[in-house]
This record gives C-alpha cells, structure tokens and sequence, in this order.
C-alpha cells in the first residue's frame, strides 16, 4: 500500500502526512488527529470556555480609569479620544450587565437603556483602528474590522453587511451568544458617504444605500448571516445573531469636514484662513470642536445613521514628537519587536539610534502616513537584515544610524570578538 493511501499516516482533520511533517498523532479505529491540530483544538475550546456567554461579565467590569490606563500602554497620545472612548465602552457593558439581570422590584425596572457607537475622526494613521483592537484586548472580547468600501448595496456585486458579522462569528470561534457582545471596527465609513446632496436618479451604490443597510445592524436586529459569506442564496441555511449588544466602532479620516465646519462658522472665530497664523494643532481642536451632526449630514453620511453614533471622538494629527514616543514606548513597538526577534537569534543587540528614530518621524510626517508609515518604513530598512542575519552566525550588534534611513546607507554589523581576532 502506499503511503498516501495508508491513513494510519494522515491526519484525518488538516490532511497532513504525519511523517512528512515530522509531527506526532493519535490513531484512532478509522480515524488520526495529529499533535498540531490536538494543539489547535485544545487551545479553541479553553478560549471559548475562558469567554463563555454565560459568565463574560460575571467577573469586574474594569472602571474606565483603569481602561484608559491600559490604552495608555499601546496608543500615544490621544488622551481625549482614549476617556472617552474608556467611558463609553464601560457604559456599554455595563448596559449589557444590567440587562441580562433581574431588576423588576427595582424603581428603575422600567428603564431601557439604549447603545451608544462610536465614531471616531481622524487622519491616517492617528490610532483609530489600534484604539478599537486594544479595547477588545482589555475586555477579552471577539473582535473584528470591516472596511466599509468592500460593501455594496443588496443586489450589487460586493459583500452583503451580513459579512461583517460573519468576521465577529469567526473572531468568536463560532459562539453565537459570545459574539452578540463583541466589538466591531468599520474602517472607511467616510468612503460610503452619499456622492452629493441633491437625489438623483442613478443609483449610489456604495453610498446612500450602504449605510441604510448598516443602519440595520448597527441598530440592532436579528440578522441572517451566509456561513461561508458573500451572497445569500435560497435554500441556504443562515446563522441567526442578535446585533442589539454588538459594539460598533466607526473611523474615517473624512477628509474636508473641516472645510464644512469651516464653512458654517466664523473664520476668524477660529483663525483659519485669517491673518494671523495659528498653531496648527491648536487650530485643529478649536476647529473640531464647533462639530455637529450636521456637518457630518452635510459630509454625506444619512440623518438616520449618524443617530446611530451618538458618541464623536475627533483623534488630532500626530506631531513629530508623538511618533517618537510611538517607535520608542508602546508594548507592541515594532523596534521592540525586531530586538525581541534579533535577541532569539543567537542573541543579537539591536541598535536603533535616537537620530535614526528622529529620522524616522520625519519621513512619516513627510509621508503624511501617521503611525501607520512607521512599521512600512522600518520593515524596508529591516529586510535584509532579517533575510542575511538567520544565515549567519558571527554577529554580535546591529546599529542603525540617521544615514541608514536619510541617505540609505548600508546598517553597521559589529562581529563577535572570536571572528575579530581570528
């Protein structure tokens, strides 16, 4: 018999040939499991028992302070989106904690207390989609991000919105009721802005039409959601999930608001456009926070759905000086990250220079890319780095200088002492 044909020697889950992959396995009458599912499926189940429906918000519902505090640990900056982002999200929870108990000999028994989603407005790169991913963190919850141009109106070639709750279900491993408290992250929802204010007889189809599909789920219902995504078909079993305890979460950088706020108030209320030349972050807030939902109406985003997201946190620019901090402090900073990796490989020192992280913030802010041109622009300097060093084994220190980065100078490799002397 051959080996392919043998299942003593195939794992019956993923397909593998045990031996070809040197792994271990289990045999079992007519079927094999092999030690790295045995690994996969143990570590599914303890998180979904770990996160269970029933008990999620059993355990202390930590105070916004101490949410803050662990935003503090991985975004810079930020300090008025991330209060009131810790605010908000602790009252949603406990909104869910206080609706699935008994309160009926309570005076306020006859109390509903509604969602509140988020939308935040800022630039690329600002910490819009790390501030969500590192809230679901702290609150050990499923967690998802959408990118709102991917979706198309019903009847449109695209994705339905069911798809959105499609990517929860999956972040939940499957746990329906677990997932109905999750948090969702729509990147983009300043893309699906209506194209103009007046009605026209073409059809918007990523617009108008789009956000009156979200609006439906973000509200709140039953919807019916395609197990293997894309379009619903008939006959097609559909998984039914309650959307009233979802947390949305929506970002867009909604270029030219300003210009709508602008517009709407007096320039030299604010300084813009006027003689005198303000500090352009101080300009930026006292700009921002004449904000009003008709702005964003006037933006292009429905009456209906900007309802919807009661709460606006506006994320201002970056400065140099933030990005610095960015390189240099979070707990997920990507220079820790390569000297965390270098130090695995025979234990390498990696040597960032302050000038080379000076160097670094500037590009970025040339680039006008925020945090997020940080990592692409210390990936390119660090890839053949990471593609020579794992072939080597006489080195000692790395070092990264301002003319790596500025004039794109080979790094400086120090050797270890044994190769100097030999």
């Amino acid at each position: 018999m051959k080996k392919n044909q043998n299942y003593n020697a195939i794992c019956s889950f993923c397909g593998r040939e045990v031996e070809d992959f040197n792994l271990k396995y289990i045999r079992g009458p007519k079927a094999n499991i092999c030690s790295d599912c045995v690994l996969r499926s143990f570590e599914a189940i303890t998180r979904s028992e770990k996160m269970s429906s029933n008990d999620i918000f059993d355990i202390k519902l930590p105070a916004p302070i101490e949410i803050k505090n662990f935003l503090d640990q991985y975004v810079i900056g930020q300090e008025h989106a991330k209060k009131v982002l810790s605010v908000a999200v602790y009252n949603h929870y406990k909104r869910i904690k206080y609706n699935s108990q008994n309160n009926k000999n309570s005076e306020f028994d006859d109390i509903e207390l509604e969602k509140s989603n988020i939308l935040l407005i800022g630039p690329t790169g600002s910490g819009k989609t790390m501030l969500a991913r590192t809230l679901a963190k702290k609150l050990n919850v499923p967690f998802a991000i959408a990118d709102a141009t991917t979706v198309t109106e019903a009847g449109y070639v695209g994705d339905d919105v069911e798809t959105i709750l499609l990517k929860l279900i999956h972040a939940a491993d499957g746990n329906i009721a677990l997932a109905e408290k999750g948090i969702i992250y729509i990147d983009e929802i300043d893309k699906i802005a209506k194209k103009s204010e007046n009605v026209s007889i073409t059809r918007d189809v990523s617009g108008e039409g789009v956000q009156q599909a979200l609006l439906k789920i973000i509200e709140g219902t039953i919807a019916d959601v395609p197990p293997q995504g894309g379009r619903k078909h008939p006959h097609q079993d559909l998984i039914k999930i309650n959307t009233n305890n979802i947390l949305f979460i929506c970002g867009g950088a909604f270029v030219g608001l300003d210009k709508i706020i602008e517009s709407r108030i007096s320039s030299k209320k604010i300084g813009f456009g006027s003689d005198v030349k303000a500090n352009k972050e101080q300009a930026y807030d006292e700009l921002f926070k004449e904000l009003h939902p008709e702005d964003i109406i006037k933006y292009g985003m429905i009456p209906e759905f900007v309802g919807r997201l009661p709460i606006v946190s506006i994320l201002k620019p970056l400065t140099e000086e933030d990005l610095i901090r960015i390189i240099k402090e979070p707990k997920n900073s990507i220079i820790k990250q390569f000297k965390w990796v270098l130090h695995l490989e025979d234990n390498i020192q990696l040597d960032f220079k302050e000038e080379a992280i000076e160097a670094i913030a500037k590009t970025a802010i040339k680039q006008k890319t925020g945090a997020r041109g940080i990592r692409t622009i210390i990936e390119k300097i660090m890839l053949d780095i990471m593609y020579d060093i794992p072939s080597q084994n006489n080195i000692e220190k790395i070092i990264i200088d301002k003319d790596v980065i500025e004039k794109g100078k080979p790094v400086v490799l120090i050797k270890k002492e044994k190769e100097k002397t030999a």
